[in-house]
């Protein structure tokens, strides 16, 4: 009998959190009060910004651009990372190798973004609403930028809120030479899958350092447009 009931206790424990087959818990990198445990590419060019959900918006009078409204930080619990305006490059102080990234943005009109993977993999923020599936090119929301266009436009209105959620793999080395590409697993945006199983050969142009390595940081780009995120989560994978 007890020996019958040994492999049963043993899937119940691989199931219970907390237990070692437990997968690793996400991260979150933004604290929601500073810009504590990241780094900024170029601090004098720097807009990025602390903001609740409320204090920050788009211009009226200007939709290509957010506008600070006043109000309160401390009577809002969704607290933003927003780059008011073209600025510099943001990235996490820890590396990564394989993880799974979840986050929000928010983007004005005809604004442009990024996220860079390892700092060097960029996935595409453009506003580009509206635009024809049959159009969509390397460049625009949702692309592997330089690498693979989405397969269609799942973009919302400037001013609404998107979430992307990414598989990565990072390239693989024996010391100094690359055994295995950088890989993107999967790439869903607005909970319609754009990539599967994308193979990256080399780094895209405006990355971080502008080389491949075993690991590295989440990077937003800042230098091209406005932008805001949230519930950034990263998830290490074994």
């Amino acid at each position: 009998m007890f020996r019958a009931f040994v492999p049963v206790l043993a899937v119940v424990l691989a199931l219970v959190p907390g237990s070692h087959a437990a997968d690793p818990k996400p991260i979150e990198p933004f604290n929601g009060k500073d810009l504590k445990g990241w780094k900024l590419k170029d601090e004098k060019s720097n807009k990025w910004e602390v903001l609740a959900l409320g204090a920050v918006d788009l211009d009226s009078k200007n939709p290509s651009q957010f506008v600070h409204t006043g109000a309160s930080n401390t009577l809002i619990k969704d607290v933003l990372l927003v780059n008011m305006k073209s600025g510099t490059d943001i990235y996490t102080e820890a590396e990564f190798g394989d993880i799974a990234l979840e986050l929000e943005f928010m983007v004005p009109k005809g604004s442009n973004s990024g996220i860079y993977l390892m700092g060097e993999y960029e996935v595409q923020i453009l506003d580009s609403y509206g635009k024809p599936d049959d159009k969509l090119t390397q460049g625009d929301l949702g692309s592997l930028y330089s690498t693979a266009a989405p397969k269609k436009n799942v973009a919302k209105k400037p001013g609404e809120w998107q979430k992307f959620v990414i598989e990565f793999r990072a390239p693989k080395f024996e010391g100094d030479k690359k055994t295995a590409n950088a890989k993107f697993v999967k790439v869903t945006l607005n909970d319609t899958v754009l990539h599967e199983n994308v193979e990256v050969k080399q780094q895209t142009p405006g990355g971080l350092t502008g080389k491949e390595r075993a690991t590295g940081p989440v990077m937003f780009q800042g230098d091209h447009g406005p932008v805001a995120f949230r519930n950034i989560k990263i998830t290490p994978k074994k």
